[in-house]
């Protein structure tokens, strides 16, 4: 067998066989969009960017990020008829770059979905905790309910990918279902000032601070890259990874946009910002869907919001899990984290480490005291940002060199403009995260330069990996 070199990662087959599973288009378009939790972006985050950043301009943020996204898939979903490999940006910018650089990618990749997987388990674990309080349970600590819910993900995350893509496909339409009956029962119904396009004009777009709302943006965008981690469980992976990246992108932007808008519509262009800033918490659960739903929306959304969030846990099990995986197969990383699992052929070691690496990190805030919102979902939601805008440039850049070197793929739109301009569009949100990044985590100085010296460190972490040789192929 030959040795696996720097343009690659190793593929040889791993203890206990490959990754299997018959997963197809949509089955991925579900795990992605679930990353996504939309109705956790619609209910948590748009009352955040409608307050402190553009107001009524926030549609069309969500739409800028969605064309820089699709313009930086081009050639990613070009690249992915030539690499099919569960490391997903690990395996990209290894092709481009080299091993070194890809370590240092799967660092940032591991501390981005580590990060906002644990902000998530603090949001779901708080939900959840307030739902059963509403129906009579027990009021217990957030930590607890946060086991269970590692808990259960553990479970479905250990078996086959084809199990967890069914759940989240489940629990993805009811919430998108919900979301969509309201947004057309506010156009329906009509709101105080009209139906009207303001939203996506430049002059709404360029008011207040459109920077916090594209770097708010971006961070609902954060999992789209499972289209290619899942290619070694899909049917056919050089036709469905390029399909479902794209479906993804414009489902996940136009969902995004469409949906704001309703909710601009809903409170008036005019008056958004400031009634969005006193419902920071309640704005689209409460007062809109109380509005335009009545009882039924109160009392269905919160649960709706709680399988949002269980959705994207389970989804970023998964993502993680399979990074291990990659990492143990190319042997940056003990080699016990390629097994597969003999009959459901899921990546189960690095299933059960990602489970512990969660009790760990959910640990340390819960003894520390810290607040399951305002600190451990805030804090580790800007850490992801961060970490993930950096992860794609780096991807970006492998790209452009991947084709500059091997000519494989002669189309210049593919291979040379779109993603050269996805990465022009890349930095200026990375200049607008870091400009906003204070304020995005809701902390001090202090601590937003020490998150942004996580990252530094998780890229030199992974780089240091490339001292342990390759596996052969």
């Amino acid at each position: 067998m030959a040795e696996a070199t720097a343009s690659g990662p190793a593929t040889a087959t791993p203890p206990g066989g490959g990754l299997r599973g018959t997963i197809g288009v949509p089955g991925i378009v579900f795990l992605v969009v679930a990353s996504a939790a939309p109705l956790t972006a619609i209910g948590g985050a748009l009352p955040v960017m409608l307050a402190i950043g553009n107001g009524a301009g926030t549609p069309l943020a969500y739409l800028v990020v969605a064309v820089v996204l699709l313009l930086f898939s081009t050639g990613y979903a070009a690249m992915s008829r030539h690499v099919t490999d569960t490391g997903a940006f690990f395996a990209y910018v290894t092709r481009g770059l080299g091993r070194r650089a890809g370590l240092g990618g799967a660092g940032l990749a591991l501390l981005t979905y580590t990060a906002v997987q644990a902000g998530i388990y603090g949001l779901a674990a708080t939900t959840l905790g307030g739902l059963v309080v509403q129906h009579g349970g027990p009021d217990l600590p957030w930590w607890l309910w946060a086991v269970v819910l590692v808990a259960v993900v553990a479970v479905l995350g250990y078996r086959n990918i084809d199990l967890g893509a069914k759940v989240l496909g489940v629990l993805l339409v009811l919430e998108i279902g919900v979301v969509a009956v309201l947004s057309v029962a506010v156009f329906v119904q009509g709101g105080p000032e009209g139906t009207s396009l303001t939203s996506f004009t430049p002059s709404a777009f360029t008011q207040g601070s459109p920077g916090i709302a594209l770097m708010f943006a971006i961070a609902s965008f954060i999992g789209f890259e499972a289209t290619a981690i899942y290619g070694e469980e899909a049917r056919d992976p050089q036709r469905t990874v390029p399909i479902a990246t794209y479906v993804a992108v414009t489902l996940i932007g136009v969902f995004y946009a469409f949906a704001s808008w309703a909710v601009v519509t809903a409170v008036g262009p005019s008056q958004v910002g400031t009634v969005a800033g006193e419902h920071i918490a309640d704005l689209v659960v409460g007062v809109v869907s109380g509005q335009y739903l009545g009882s039924f929306g109160n009392q269905v959304l919160p649960v709706l919001l709680f399988t949002s969030l269980f959705a994207a846990l389970l989804a970023f099990h998964n993502a993680i899990s399979r990074y291990f995986f990659a990492l143990g197969r190319d042997g940056a990383m003990p080699r016990f984290l390629s097994r597969t699992h003999h009959r459901h052929g899921s990546p189960h070691t690095g299933s059960v480490v990602q489970t512990v690496t969660a009790l760990v990190v959910l640990a340390v805030f819960a003894v520390a005291g810290a607040d399951p919102v305002a600190e451990l979902f805030t804090w580790m939601s800007g850490l992801a940002t961060l970490s993930v805008i950096v992860l794609m440039l780096l991807a970006c850049a492998a790209v452009l060199v991947f084709f500059a070197r091997t000519r494989v793929d002669r189309r210049a739109w593919n291979t040379v403009v779109a993603p050269g301009l996805g990465g022009l569009g890349l930095l200026g949100v990375l200049v607008a995260v870091l400009s906003n990044f204070t304020t995005l985590i809701g902390g001090s100085p202090a601590l937003a330069w020490s998150f942004v010296g996580l990252v530094v460190l998780a890229f030199a972490a992974g780089s240091a990996l490339s001292a342990r040789r390759p596996v052969a192929r």
